[in-house]
């Protein structure tokens, strides 16, 4: 776990201010006392604070007073923030009446805040949908410039230390985009670059966009009927060729099958030509059901541990956690929201 260390100590150089908008919740403000204990963001609690305090002296919560608590049904702020959702939101027909309700929503209201620079990263999830997550800070805070596509990544510790970082590897796209185009395939590659980068501490990524084929080893099947290309491995090639033009910085190959990616006996094999064969530490799947299996299967056959979803692509970091997460769940992507957020600004 010396990564996960690693990450709260990156956390802890350069505090961010980071919004818990479900702070009523008992993981929640269990992880916000822990993680003000250790210094290593700032907190936004957004609840109603009568009840924080209850909930932090009934669980013998010693911190909680280091938060800022933002009631969301009692907020000065709160005709400022409605005004500026009726703006933003104006051509989907919003009124100011719908932006009044929406800013006492506790999801909504935590990216306002940080849409007019009070906060720097938001996490929600122990009790919201990741649609509830997510639809707010894509309507408010909205894609980071040049990025249209939302993805997850997830980072997997395994006991190979020959393969990826000393055994890690980041994976993208594994949590939001059931079936991207070679367009967002090529945004995907670049945001989970960046996500290993910030997060993991990746100081040279090498990317591998991964297929069942590697350098034409095998064709697309055609459809019997029209004939056209089935499109999975030409999304491939196509997302290799739009990635290496758009982000030239970026050391990228594909297609590769995942063998090919990770180990250089058979990289040598099957792409002798490659730089990034039998390197990369930064794997991209071609679609969601390979993401999600694939990491699922590295970790409950090969005994890795899987960190994330950690969602990037947003503006400003707006993290997805599962409703059945622990408290050092919440504590861990509390310091992973931070570096992100870290990271987000040295591109402004």
């Amino acid at each position: 776990m010396d990564l996960l260390k690693q990450i709260v100590e990156r956390a802890k150089a350069h505090k961010q201010r980071i919004v818990l908008p479900e702070a009523e919740e008992e993981r929640t403000l269990k992880a916000a006392d822990k993680v003000l204990a250790d210094d290593i963001a700032e907190i936004i609690l957004i609840g109603n604070p009568e009840n924080i305090h209850r909930l932090a002296n009934e669980w013998n919560l010693k911190n909680i007073d280091k938060a800022t608590i933002v009631d969301p049904m009692n907020n000065p702020k709160s005709e400022e923030y409605a005004k500026l959702l009726a703006e933003l939101r104006k051509s989907k027909g919003m009124t100011i009446e719908k932006a009044r309700e929406l800013v006492k929503n506790n999801l909504y209201l935590g990216c306002m805040i940080i849409k007019t620079e009070g906060a720097d990263g938001q996490i929600s999830g122990a009790l919201s949908t990741t649609g509830d997550t997510l639809r707010p800070a894509l309507q408010i805070i909205k894609c980071e410039p040049g990025i249209t596509c939302v993805s997850g990544a997830m980072l997997v510790l395994t006991h190979e230390q020959q393969y990826g970082e000393n055994g890690i590897v980041v994976m993208g796209d594994v949590a939001v985009t059931p079936n991207p185009t070679a367009d967002q395939l090529a945004q995907i590659a670049y945001t989970t670059a960046e996500t290993a980068k910030s997060v993991a501490g990746f100081q040279d990524p090498h990317i591998a966009i991964l297929s069942f084929s590697t350098k034409g080893s095998a064709t697309d099947a055609k459809d019997k009927t029209t004939g056209k290309s089935a499109y999975i491995i030409d999304k491939v090639i196509e997302a290799t060729k739009l990635a290496k033009e758009r982000y030239p910085q970026l050391k990228l190959d594909g297609e590769l099958q995942a063998d090919a990616a990770l180990d250089p006996i058979v990289a040598k094999k099957k792409a002798p030509e490659s730089d990034i064969a039998g390197k990369a530490n930064v794997l991209i799947v071609p679609n969601l059901e390979v993401g999600n299996i694939g990491y699922k299967l590295i970790q409950r056959l090969g005994g890795a541990t899987a960190i994330g979803p950690i969602l990037q692509g947003i503006a400003r970091p707006v993290n997805d956690l599962s409703r059945g997460c622990s408290v050092e769940d919440i504590y861990y992507m509390v310091a992973i929201t931070a570096c992100q957020a870290q990271d987000a600004k040295k591109k402004v």
